[in-house]
């Protein structure tokens, strides 16, 4: 079962304020008589006083991850090199718009995504056809159950094409309306061979590529020996990419499952922009903290 935080938060909330509100609406006068005609020190039942302690606590972490900011742990590589397996992140939730927390509906517009950014979101699952012809967002890859449902993860993925835009990706070359993205291949991969993503890198004999998207520079991974990546366009996307989408890919070009595979990114389901590395754990003899990513700022 995926795990929503947020929906959980506010929950919480909903739950405790209730609680509190009703209480204080309907039963604290009485109750509170009751204390001072038995001459005694006056308290709130158990269940009152923990919502009432917890109510302002959880709402602001409500407020904070929903408006604000909300850490995000990076748990694969298809991100690499820019962000690495065990990478504590932080994402901007109001770069794109304030959205209601759980139903990420946006009720107040602050902007729209750049080419070149780092963005969260929910994953909105493998575009394909139902037996009416319908195109219909689905869980299951193969298209073969239609009505699968969409796991409710976050993804994270770099924006490559905006609303309008040309597209076309053969392997790792990206061409956006007619012009061929600028990369420079810097050197092998350096890693770790005891690490599994680092190790999967190293076998394919992955390069690492400085990539210019826009005014962003930044690093890919290239590893063409692990096998071809669809093309664009293709059956679940058309070179044009439709209005109030974005075409996303990860960093580790082979290794990414973005929207070469499942189709663009809705608008709606973007969370927000990741813009800093708060802690990095390569885990036990493999690393540890890593603290020269510590403070990072995500390009």
């Amino acid at each position: 079962m995926d795990f929503d935080f947020s929906a959980i938060l506010l929950a919480l909330t909903v739950l405790f304020g209730v609680v509190w509100g009703l209480d204080r609406l309907m039963l604290y006068r009485k109750r509170k008589a009751r204390f001072e005609a038995a001459a005694e020190e006056y308290r709130d039942p158990a269940a009152v006083d923990w919502a009432r302690s917890l109510f302002p606590v959880i709402f602001v972490v409500l407020l904070l991850r929903s408006f604000v900011a909300e850490p995000f742990r990076i748990p694969s590589g298809s991100m690499m090199p820019t962000l690495d397996v065990g990478d504590f992140i932080l994402v901007n939730k109001f770069a794109y718009g304030l959205r209601l927390p759980a139903f990420n509906n946006k009720v107040v517009g602050l902007g729209e995504p750049k080419r070149g950014d780092v963005v969260v979101f929910r994953f909105p699952g493998y575009i394909c056809q139902d037996d009416n012809g319908r195109t219909v967002r689905s869980g299951d890859m193969t298209c073969a159950d239609t009505h699968a449902p969409v796991p409710g993860q976050n993804w994270i993925k770099r924006v490559i094409g905006l609303p309008g835009d040309t597209i076309e990706v053969h392997d790792s070359q990206i061409v956006i309306n007619g012009k061929p993205v600028v990369d420079t291949q810097i050197g092998s991969f350096k890693g770790n061979p005891a690490r599994p993503e680092d190790n999967e890198l190293l076998y394919y004999n992955a390069t690492v590529w400085s990539e210019q998207l826009g005014p962003v520079n930044h690093l890919i991974a290239r590893m063409p020996a692990r096998g071809p990546t669809p093309p664009v366009p293709n059956a679940r996307v058309p070179s044009v990419v439709p209005p109030n989408c974005y075409l996303v890919m990860g960093d580790d070009r082979e290794n990414s499952e973005d929207s070469r595979w499942w189709g663009c990114l809705p608008e709606q389901n973007l969370v927000g922009k990741a813009f800093m590395i708060w802690f990095s754990w390569k885990g036990w003899g493999t690393g540890s903290v890593d603290f020269h990513r510590i403070g990072t700022v995500i390009h």
